[in-house]
């Protein structure tokens, strides 16, 4: 395990499949959304039952990116002091587009707590407004700890290498950096997990 936790305060569709593959680069093991799965259907989920699964999974691993984990970092912060907060942010607009691309008007119960409403298309402006919200929230309650929390611009080309080893105090592996999770990769990821699903292969 590494000395200290990282996590990635990014909202999802801003790369954060591609640090959590460069932070694997650098030897962390890293924590994503796949363990929260099954409550993307549960309509009654809380934040209670999100934070206190979310904890215990942290545990087990350095580094957690993507959903639910940016919007816990009062709690990541107060559970595992001395951590490390990467928050990646793009332009509002690219990244609606991405969203909607993405996730449609397909319902996800964790979606609904984390905008008011479960799916980007139709409802883009309360999802940019939320996105806009938690870019402002992260600045403001990590102004004054520089060495805990950094935030970089994807459109201006600050997620690399030298900005994220220097932060972590970590080496350039001297490799390019990863891109992870094309579109059209995920959707025949997403086909192979609900044909799993249909044969009773996976929960």
């Amino acid at each position: 395990m590494k000395p200290r936790k990282v996590f990635c305060l990014g909202f999802q569709k801003t790369g954060t499949s591609s640090l959590g593959k460069a932070l694997e680069k650098l030897g962390y093991s890293v924590a994503g959304y796949y363990p929260f799965r099954d409550f993307a259907e549960k309509n009654d989920v809380t934040w209670e039952e999100i934070t206190i699964r979310a904890c215990e999974i942290a545990k087990e691993y350095d580094a957690a990116q993507d959903t639910p984990w940016p919007l816990l970092y009062r709690e990541l912060d107060t559970a595992f002091p001395n951590s490390r907060f990467v928050h990646i942010t793009r332009d509002s607009d690219a990244w609606i587009n991405s969203a909607v691309k993405d996730f449609g008007r397909h319902p996800n119960a964790i979606h609904n707590l984390i905008y008011g409403c479960a799916y980007p298309g139709g409802n883009e402006k309360t999802w940019i407004d939320r996105y806009s919200r938690h870019n402002a929230e992260m600045k403001e309650y990590f102004a004054d700890r520089p060495d805990d929390f950094i935030s970089l611009d994807l459109n201006k080309g600050e997620v690399n290498w030298e900005n994220l080893c220097r932060f972590l105090d970590e080496p350039d592996p001297g490799i390019p950096w990863p891109h992870a999770n094309p579109h059209g990769l995920k959707q025949r990821r997403q086909k192979y997990y609900k044909i799993m699903k249909m044969l009773g292969l996976r929960s």
